[in-house]
């Protein structure tokens, strides 16, 4: 099934929406007998079919390798221990890459978020957040990313709580490189590094926001500490929001450069946080903690079942939902997009959308294999 799905993911243009799709429909087992003829006609190209029958061998070895290693695992989505809230997400990643407790991954957990340059104010009310929410038996959820995201993880490390690091890289390429010791730390604590990335896949600037919808996926919602109008944490916010789960952003001074992002997720719906209080009302719903203490490396799972691994909401199905509609600021998009590319200034031009949001945007319709970036600007995709 993982060498099956290794090399299923190696055939271009196909995203995560379509994988799930196609895997809803045909048996992994019988996609692996069939013939060109049978490909094409489930519209598949000469490059894609190429690729299907004559796969990398050595990156699968590699990855196949790497998971003989004590700690590592490779989840898929036929898998019961593949989180559900991931699960549930359009574009959840058909394999997870694990280094750790693969059972910390459906913990109950709030995804902490900021920028590379933080403030004091920023620095002890991420300090303060994070060490509250281990205490009321919260996970905390991050990108390992200098700055505010490093400083939660070690926050909670240094609370004896649980933390998740979801990487831009392979997990046999941490970066930033001078977080590999508190990388260790976070497994030697009961959490786990997370990635969609093949384990020696160098950081790429690209798979930095794509991880981030990872990020808000696991999580019951996102708290963004600091953030400039640019920042990329206003991605991971976006794609919460997009997932259906609570934003949340820490206020700051009108003039402060790191409080432009936060107090413009405030303007557009996101929950102000002022006291722990805020987020544990917000879920309350879904938060069900254990009546009696919890050891000191774990914490609870949300909704617990009887005498199997717990979930952090109960399951019923093997993948998400497929979506059938767009968002209409993602069809207004697609109305402008053909097979001449065009760039995204012009885009931009064409929808009244500013490059930042047109950009988070397109990456969702690129993971949805919608559209896709080629020399000169955007094309449709196949999906």
């Amino acid at each position: 099934m993982i060498e099956g799905l290794l090399r299923l993911t190696q055939v271009p243009q196909l995203g995560a929406q379509r994988i799930a799709k196609l895997l809803e429909k045909i048996d992994l087992g019988e996609l692996l007998h069939y013939d060109s003829n049978q490909l094409r006609q489930m519209g598949w190209n000469e490059k894609q079919i190429q690729r299907w029958q004559h796969p990398k061998g050595d990156w699968i070895a590699q990855a196949l390798r790497w998971a003989e290693q004590p700690d590592c695992h490779i989840l898929s989505l036929f898998d019961d221990d593949y989180p559900f809230l991931l699960k549930q997400i359009s574009t959840a990643p058909p394999l997870l890459f694990v280094q750790g407790s693969v059972a910390s991954l459906s913990l109950p957990q709030i995804a902490m978020v900021g920028s590379r340059d933080f403030s004091a104010y920023g620095k002890h009310w991420a300090s303060y957040l994070a060490e509250a929410l281990v205490s009321h038996q919260l996970a905390v959820t991050s990108g390992l990313a200098i700055g505010i995201d490093g400083f939660c993880h070690e926050q909670v490390v240094q609370s004896g709580g649980v933390t998740i690091a979801v990487l831009g890289s392979g997990l046999a390429q941490i970066y930033p490189t001078r977080h590999k010791r508190l990388a260790t730390q976070i497994i030697e604590r009961g959490g786990a590094l997370v990635s969609e990335f093949l384990p020696q896949q160098p950081p790429i600037a690209e798979n930095f926001p794509r991880r981030n919808r990872i990020i808000s996926g696991l999580s019951l919602g996102t708290l963004v500490i600091e953030a400039t109008i640019n920042s990329g944490s206003l991605i991971t916010a976006r794609y919460a929001l997009e997932q259906g789960r609570e934003v949340f952003a820490l206020p700051n001074g009108i003039h402060h450069p790191q409080s432009a992002g936060c107090h413009k997720l405030i303007k557009q719906g996101a929950l102000l946080v002022d006291s722990i209080e805020d987020i544990l009302d917000a879920i309350a719903f879904q938060h069900q903690p254990r009546i009696h203490t919890p050891q000191p490396t774990t914490q609870p799972m949300l909704f617990e079942t009887s005498n199997r691994p717990i979930q952090a909401v109960q399951k019923k199905a093997h993948f998400a939902p497929s979506i059938q509609n767009l968002t209409a600021c993602q069809q207004q998009i697609m109305a402008e997009i053909g097979l001449n590319p065009i760039t995204i200034d012009d885009l931009a031009k064409a929808t009244d959308l500013n490059v930042e949001a047109l950009l988070v945007e397109l990456l969702t319709l690129e993971l949805l294999a919608l559209v896709k970036s080629v020399s000169g600007g955007y094309v449709l995709g196949e999906g």
